[in-house]
């Protein structure tokens, strides 16, 4: 490929199967010479296939639960230790709402899931930026990345409180991102990504119909994951060092359009 990540070193968070973004990145980033290790919680692992994605790419893979403070702290020590240095990237790939899992309606949720759904998609990247931050870990001019959704400021009324937990994410990348930059030169920023057939985004009700009307309103068509690695490959190289506090549309145009041709033939 190019070597736009040569020597650069990493943290992958949320690399659950082939089908998800995070494992897509990993593969790309490999690709481009960066080396990393690979994170998620010890039951999201079990769900997955992690562990052949880092004998594929001859990396380590850390358990971690991202709302545990310890197990980042932990997390952050030995990525340092095994990588030989501090921290070039990191993404951060991860969300869950339990009341979309229970089928729970957005005008009747149980309290209890939206905080733990909160905890995992939002104050989690929180979590991992004070670790960060205070154990000084990232390289000056390194890039953090967390995966958002539009759903963030658009209604879209099956993402249920998944809506919510974006747009915290996203403040709390702006917020966090201003105090990275200014004492650390470390920039972050989100990735408003395309409907995407991962396995979280298979979760939502009426997913299929969905992804199939977002791809004839954007004049370029969905982003697949394997486009949204491509660009987060981008971000953490040295191409993008003045980029910080964005949300990035990354959707093919669908964020821009009121209504399309192909859309309006459907009701005509």
């Amino acid at each position: 490929m190019y070597n736009l990540l040569k020597g650069k070193r990493g943290i992958i968070f949320g690399a659950l199967d082939e089908n998800s973004i995070a494992w897509k990145t990993a593969e790309r980033i490999h690709e481009e010479g960066g080396f990393f290790v690979l994170t998620n919680a010890p039951a999201a692992m079990r769900l997955g296939n992690i562990d052949s994605l880092a004998e594929k790419i001859g990396c380590q893979v850390i358990p971690a639960d991202a709302t545990s403070v310890a197990d980042l702290e932990v997390l952050v020590d030995n990525a340092i230790e095994i990588l030989g240095g501090k921290i070039d990237f990191v993404l951060h790939s991860i969300g869950m709402s339990v009341n979309v899992r229970k089928g729970n309606h957005y005008t009747n949720q149980n309290y209890e899931y939206t905080e733990k759904g909160w905890n995992v998609s939002a104050v989690s990247f929180h979590k991992l930026m004070q670790v960060l931050y205070k154990k000084d870990a990232m390289n000056e001019w390194g890039s953090i990345v967390a995966l958002s959704y539009m759903a963030a400021q658009r209604v879209f009324p099956d993402y249920n409180d998944m809506a919510d937990n974006k747009a915290f994410l996203e403040s709390i990348a702006r917020s966090f991102g201003y105090f990275f930059g200014r004492d650390k030169k470390v920039r972050v920023n989100t990735i408003s990504q395309s409907p995407t057939a991962t396995r979280a985004g298979q979760g939502v009700k009426g997913f299929g119909g969905f992804i199939a009307f977002a791809d004839k309103m954007s004049p370029l068509g969905n982003a697949t994951a394997a486009e949204c690695a491509d660009y987060i490959v981008v971000m953490f190289s040295d191409f993008t060092r003045k980029v910080t506090l964005q949300n990035l549309l990354h959707d093919g145009g669908f964020s821009n359009m009121g209504v399309s041709q192909e859309v309006m033939e459907m009701f005509e």
